[in-house]
């Protein structure tokens, strides 16, 4: 749909330019000046700091403050400060201000701040703050724009890497990730007193108190992930980057030069000039801005915008599907794009696929209340699986009417627990947020005032303990006071490994290196771990890079890996996994989670060294089944011979004769086989390089990965073992197990008597079966298989007239039949089997 704002209006005004440029003071004497107003701002937080300084001019009587949690509305108030997504839309307000504009081109709530820019209009003056990269979309969209652009204040300027030694005070330390920001936060704790944390996961309340102690001076130092890039006012003379990249929610990304700059011009304010720059000493992996980038941010030179975020914001609510349809609709204007799937719609179409949930929303009412339900915030971040249980029980509980009174009660008190560490009270903070989200929609809660009461005050004593905790573990007041004193500049060591492989800090032991793998001192307390773990991987990577490069070195040895257990082991430390791949042959590598802190340009060359190592053992150790699978690649093969060939790989380079289908290969191939090594006896396919110690194990442990479940023979192959089920590589015999080869090798024997026999009937040797350990039964079960048998008569009559002789065997072609079994066979006379018996002991 077009733009619904009245061009007929006055010309909108776009106040743009960087940080530190009064603009958002310049819209808070504007509204101050008008009858009526309402300013948008990104974050509660900002609402709530500018709330309070407007109803000091204007009387808290007259001044409204609308959030998604909170909501303050006077009967008569005429100047109203909100979050973006809670502004109203009303045409009788005399001034609008959208706050952070160029925000319209964040991917997760740009949509909101486009619909914001596009439709909504004061009735007197409508004024636009954000960025100069903004200007281009704004001369595209609005009609009769002015752009006023404001130069910056003070000046920002670069001034290269500090050690946090010598980071001066007033500063702020930009992370991001909780346990960076954890890390810096104890170090100057422990050398500096203490620090200031400010989070996006802490509530706006925590975040307030922990900027006030920085404020007042209890702390001089503010230790931030980019949440102080916007609607925080601080008395910051230096920002440094602990890092220039970050995890954006898809990949591991480096800031934009515009990211920078947000986060940078927090440095100064009004005419006091700031000092940006990166973070020394960080374990070989220091930071460092591209001149561009310097030049980009000291000059306010960004990239223009080239598009704003978009969706329908007012789509028709029919259905379901209609209703999803006009949300992922195309946008109306080429400047504008698509937003990327967001979670409150991700919700809706999850829930609407549920035939159960889907089947409650009927008619155009409930769509349109099942939309707001499913438009409630993910305060938990716990994704859009997760978060939409959590929407469907709501739903349930809100299609009918009104939720209950006791139940919200209920739920809110659930929460209500200031006790437990940092994330759990974070946790917590979050669910009672959700319900402060809920208590304000005027048509969901019965008693509505008294639950969002009650849910401001969890929150607040939640939002105390958590600051409290922050307190306690990264203040050392004592330590403050006497630095103020003193006026001493602590010196931070950094951390360095010993000859021992012990962990220090200032030559205090935190721990220990197990391989790569950092180990907290057990003697630590329970709270103290986490941050230890923190400040020693801040600076391992640096150290550990001689480790992996020795373990590369490894590599290229024969002997200088071990594979166990489906796992690759460097001196008793495990690497390297293997996972199922292609074939048994081709098996996946995945280097084990302690080689994480390995720096991007040293985990490639690491897998490349052990995928060779690997690759190098199989064709060392099963080359003859690596060369059985190439030739089953070749075309020229035939489907037959591949197949074979294949079944041969998969056995362990040994197949039962009368599975192999030898009858179906012609000259060629037959030719081809023998070539490749295969070998076809009597009873089996085998491949003779294989049945070794060493090729057998591996590709028993191969085996493994892929779900098989081969009996790993015994570690030096005897010819003949017990066994009722036949480990790899040998055949059953009775009671008995014997190696194929070696089964193969008795039958030769027994075969070359036979022909060298004079008559049908032949005496055959049991000794070298008996030198094998190949007992009574197994070697006739054996012979058997292969097509002999005893003459029973002639042994019979041995018997009765004098010391037996050896038995008589005559020969007939092996049958393609299973070997008959114990249970199966039919018994021999008992006189004769017991001649058999005495010959062959």
């Amino acid at each position: 749909m077009p733009p619904r704002a009245d061009r007929t209006g006055p010309p909108v005004k776009a106040v743009l330019g960087p940080t530190n440029t009064g603009k958002t003071h310049l819209a808070i004497e504007r509204l101050c000046a008008h009858s009526s107003g309402a300013i948008g701002f990104p974050l509660r937080l900002l609402a709530r700091e500018v709330y309070d300084r407007v109803c000091k001019i204007k009387g808290e009587a007259n001044v409204a403050l609308i959030t998604g949690e909170e909501r303050i509305e006077p009967p008569n108030a005429r100047w109203h400060l909100c979050t973006v997504e809670a502004m109203p839309s009303r045409p009788d307000l005399a001034f609008v201000a959208l706050d952070e504009a160029q925000l319209a081109a964040d991917p997760e709530r740009g949509h909101v701040f486009t619909d914001r820019l596009l439709n909504t209009r004061g009735r007197e003056e409508t004024m636009l703050l954000g960025s100069q990269t903004l200007e281009p979309m704004v001369r595209a969209l609005v009609p009769r724009v002015d752009v006023v652009s404001r130069p910056r204040f003070s000046t920002l300027s670069h001034v290269g890497s500090k050690k946090l030694s010598r980071i001066p005070p007033r500063s702020a330390i930009v992370a991001f990730s909780a346990e960076q920001v954890y890390a810096m936060a104890e170090m100057l704790r422990r050398f500096r007193g203490g620090a200031a944390v400010v989070m996006g996961a802490l509530s706006p309340q925590t975040r307030n108190a922990q900027v006030a102690m920085y404020q007042a001076g209890e702390v001089d130092y503010l230790v931030a992930t980019d949440a102080i890039g916007m609607g925080l006012n601080l008395d910051v003379t230096h920002v440094a980057f602990a890092s220039l990249s970050k995890y954006d929610g898809h990949r591991h990304r480096r800031l934009t030069s515009a990211e920078m700059a947000q986060i940078a011009g927090r440095a100064g304010r009004h005419h006091k000039d700031g000092t940006f720059g990166t973070l020394a000493g960080m374990g070989g992996h220091d930071p460092e801005f591209a001149d561009e980038e310097v030049y980009a941010i000291e000059e306010h030179r960004f990239p223009p915008l080239t598009r704003l975020f978009w969706r329908e914001s007012e789509p028709r609510f029919d259905s379901l599907t209609t209703l999803i349809d006009d949300l992922e609709s195309p946008p109306p204007q080429p400047e504008l794009s698509a937003a990327p799937p967001s979670i409150d719609l991700a919700v809706l179409k999850r829930l609407a696929d549920e035939s159960d949930i889907a089947g409650t929303v009927r008619g155009r009412g409930s769509v349109q209340r099942f939309w707001q339900v499913c438009s409630l915030p993910d305060f938990r971040q716990q994704g859009a699986e997760t978060h939409s249980r959590f929407v469907a029980r709501l739903w349930q509980d809100l299609r009918h009417g009104y939720l209950g009174a006791d139940y919200v009660a209920q739920a809110i008190a659930q929460q209500d627990n200031p006790s437990g560490d940092i994330d759990t009270l974070q946790g917590r903070i979050a669910a009672v947020r959700s319900w402060a989200y809920i208590t304000q929609r005027p048509d969901w809660v019965l008693a509505r005032d008294e639950m969002a009461a009650r849910a401001r005050a969890v929150e607040t004593r939640l939002s105390d303990a958590l600051h409290a905790r922050l307190t306690e573990r990264f203040v050392n007041r004592r330590t403050t006071v006497l630095m103020r004193k003193a006026g001493g500049d602590a010196s931070l060591l950094p951390v360095r490994i010993s000859d021992a492989g012990a962990v220090l800090v200032d030559d205090e032991p935190i721990g220990h290196l197990e391989g790569f793998r950092f180990v907290v001192d057990p003697l630590a307390r329970a709270a103290d771990r986490k941050l230890l773990l923190a400040a020693a991987e801040r600076h391992l990577p640096g150290l550990l890079l001689a480790r992996a490069d020795a373990l590369i070195a490894a590599a290229g040895e024969p002997g200088g890996l071990e594979l166990e257990d489906g796992a690759l082991a460097w001196n008793g430390l495990v690497v390297g996994r293997l996972e199922p791949g292609k074939s048994v042959l081709e098996p996946r590598l995945r280097l084990d989670a302690s080689l994480g802190l390995l720096s991007a340009r040293q985990r490639p060359l690491l897998v490349a060294a052990l995928e060779g190592w690997l690759s190098r053992t199989i064709l060392a150790d099963l080359g003859p089944l690596v060369r059985l699978a190439e030739a089953a690649r070749a075309s020229e093969s035939g489907p037959d011979l591949r197949a074979l060939l294949l079944r041969l790989v998969a056995g362990g380079g040994v197949l039962p004769r009368e599975e192999a289908a030898l009858e179906r290969l012609d000259p060629r191939q037959r030719d081809a086989l023998r070539r490749l090594g295969v070998r076809t006896g009597a009873l089996d396919l085998f491949v003779p390089g294989v049945l070794k110690p060493g090729p057998l194990g591996l590709w028993c442990r191969l085996a493994v990965l892929r779900g098989e479940a081969p009996v790993q023979p015994p570690p030096n192959l005897p010819p003949v073992v017990a066994a009722k089920v036949p480990p790899a590589g040998y055949r059953r015999a009775g009671a008995q197990a014997i190696r194929v080869d070696m089964a193969e090798k008795l039958l030769q024997a027994a075969h070359r008597r036979r022909i060298g026999a004079a008559g049908k009937r032949y005496p055959l040797d049991p000794a070298l079966a008996r030198s094998m350990g190949l007992a009574t039964a197994g070697y006739a079960a054996l012979l058997r298989a292969a097509g002999f048998r005893v003459h029973m008569a002639r042994l019979l009559a041995d018997t009765a007239h004098g010391p037996p002789a050896p038995p008589m065997w005559d020969w007939r072609p092996p049958r393609s039949v299973p070997e008959r079994t114990a249970a199966t066979r039919p018994p021999p006379p008992h006189g004769a089997f017991a001649a058999l018996a005495e010959l062959i002991r």
